[in-house]
């Protein structure tokens, strides 16, 4: 009875052995090579990430080259004599209407003593005083070439380059006043022209 059990067991065993390692060979994860098939999958879902990332950078400041702004033009003024300061002290701010229903609006420069700006539909110069020989007080802008001329009775804007007035007859109420004045008491003339053109007796 023995030797027929041995005999059994005998030719069990490779039977066993064999479906140890067909279990073994089973287990998905243990020592199983990875297949072409699935590398290139992965190379492709790399890419495709890969693609969607730059995609999203692209519509944000991290990709998109900056521009770059021209710098702003400096303002370099020029100083201001006492002579220039006391004439700017004289010169009438505010609104001035002026004629065909236009106006102009003087404002006191505030970061620069003596600096006025001068505005009005289309324009806007920035002004400094200049001494004259007539008294009248004249606020120039030399890069623009604007001026602006007071007088005692109104002031007007001029552009020296094209020669044209470009706002005459302007007033502030203290110009108004005087030329109310002047109509009532004229100025004396300076010239005797009562005997001028009479034949000689």
């Amino acid at each position: 009875m023995k030797p027929v059990f041995v005999l059994f067991l005998v030719l069990l065993m490779p039977l066993a052995v064999g479906a140890q390692t067909s279990t073994q060979v089973a287990k998905p994860g243990v020592n199983k090579p990875a297949s072409s098939k699935t590398a290139s999958k992965k190379t492709a879902d790399s890419k495709k990430s890969k693609s969607k990332t730059q995609v999203s950078l692209e519509g944000t400041d991290l990709v998109r080259p900056q521009r770059v702004q021209p710098a702003a033009a400096v303002f370099t003024p020029i100083p201001m004599e006492p002579e220039e300061l006391a004439i700017a002290e004289r010169v009438h701010v505010g609104r001035l209407p002026c004629e065909l229903g236009a106006s102009v609006r003087l404002e006191a420069d505030a970061t620069q003593p003596g600096y006025f700006h001068v505005l009005g539909k289309g324009f806007h110069y920035r002004m400094h005083p200049v001494s004259t020989t007539t008294g009248a007080i004249r606020l120039e802008d030399k890069k623009a070439g604007a001026v602006w001329l007071q007088l005692a009775n109104k002031s007007m804007l001029m552009d020296q380059r094209k020669g044209r007035r470009l706002a005459d007859e302007c007033a502030h109420p203290e110009q108004m006043a005087f030329a109310e004045n002047m109509k009532t008491n004229p100025p004396p003339v300076l010239f005797d022209t009562t005997g001028m053109g009479r034949p000689n007796d």
